[in-house]
């Protein structure tokens, strides 16, 4: 049976990168993964370019039922220290908006970046790998293993062991329930886990009159939740407001504002969408006297202009006498500040 100090089982971001760190502190790792392919959810982020980190990023920005968990993980390793380590290794980036940082070329270079930073570790690592049971000593002497684990590589044992599976988001590219079944196979309590940081999608038939804003970008006021603490929660109020950049779909809504939001909504809910903030759209209808002067006055994308003003369309029936239904004032209440294409 092959011993090590510490086997990772998951080798995607965080476990490459605990790999790493671990490996250069002159721990004996093994990194292990299932999948064929290596961290591919790297490689599909930021449109495949790889959105590395956030240089505002603070505890403000996590969402926890504990909003003090991420704090000493922040302070001890900044997202400084990451654009740092990006520059030691000569990877070309931009700050795309509002402090995220994109690579220039491709999420490659963050892949290939890390698997650097694990050799330099002396991290040994199998993949694909896949872990069919783990099982903890009763009792073992310090500093002896006290871990087993069967792998379709043979036996492994470790004195220390770090799930870094992730969650349930991309079935497509490996994920899986696997750390939650260990966590429950430890005796953990489990926050029902579900959907958050994902888009929305709609039934074909009522987003079909949107189907056509597909790739149309620009930023919104978007609210979400109740405001109220969840039934059996301890935490802050289940709610939050953002300003953020809007992105029409095929088949919904996505983009970083509705990412967001998505970690507050719940099924039945509304979600208040401003698609300008800032703007006064009754004044603005008042001053146009129709609904489609009023979306010309507009910095809109002109595919958004063209939506409003189609004949027969819903949000061509605003009356004249700047008197908006509710619907209007919280779908469409005002004009953007600015607009792009693209993600």
């Amino acid at each position: 049976m092959k011993r090590y100090d510490a086997v990772i089982v998951g080798a995607g971001a965080a476990g490459l990168f605990c790999a790493a760190q671990a490996g250069q502190r002159g721990v004996r790792v093994l990194l292990l993964d299932h999948a064929e392919k290596l961290a591919e959810k790297i490689r599909i982020s930021g449109g495949g370019r790889c959105n590395f980190t956030n240089r505002d990023a603070s505890p403000a920005q996590f969402h926890s039922e504990n909003p003090a968990f991420c704090r000493s993980a922040l302070a001890r390793y900044t997202a400084q220290d990451f654009i740092t380590l990006v520059q030691r290794h000569r990877i070309a980036f931009h700050e795309k908006h509002r402090g995220q940082m994109f690579c220039d070329d491709s999420s490659q270079q963050i892949i290939d970046m890390l698997l650097r930073e694990c050799e330099a570790g002396g991290v040994e690592r199998w993949q694909p790998c896949a872990v069919a049971a783990l099982r903890q000593r009763p009792v073992a002497a310090a500093g002896a293993p006290r871990w087993e684990l069967d792998t379709a590589r043979g036996p492994v044992e470790a004195r220390d062991i770090v799930i870094a599976t992730g969650g349930l988001p991309i079935p497509k590219i490996g994920a899986t329930d696997f750390g939650l079944r260990i966590a429950r196979q430890a005796g953990h309590a489990i926050v029902e886990p579900r959907p958050a940081l994902v888009p929305l999608t709609f039934d074909v038939a009522d987003w079909t009159p949107f189907a056509e804003l597909s790739g149309v970008s620009l930023e919104v006021e978007i609210a979400a939740g109740s405001g109220k603490v969840a039934a059996g929660q301890a935490g802050a109020k289940r709610g939050a407001r953002f300003v953020e950049d809007l992105l029409f779909t095929h088949r919904g809504l996505s983009g970083p504002a509705v990412l967001q939001a998505s970690s507050y909504w719940r099924p039945g809910e509304a979600l208040a969408i401003r698609l300008a903030p800032g703007a006064d759209w009754p004044a603005l209808l008042a001053q146009a006297r129709s609904p489609r002067a009023a979306a010309s006055a507009t910095s809109w994308p002109s595919t958004c202009r063209s939506a409003w003003r189609r004949p027969g369309s819903r949000v061509s029936r605003c009356p004249p006498s700047g008197r908006c239904p509710r619907w209007v004032t919280r779908r469409c209440a005002s004009s953007p500040n600015r607009s792009r294409n693209g993600a």
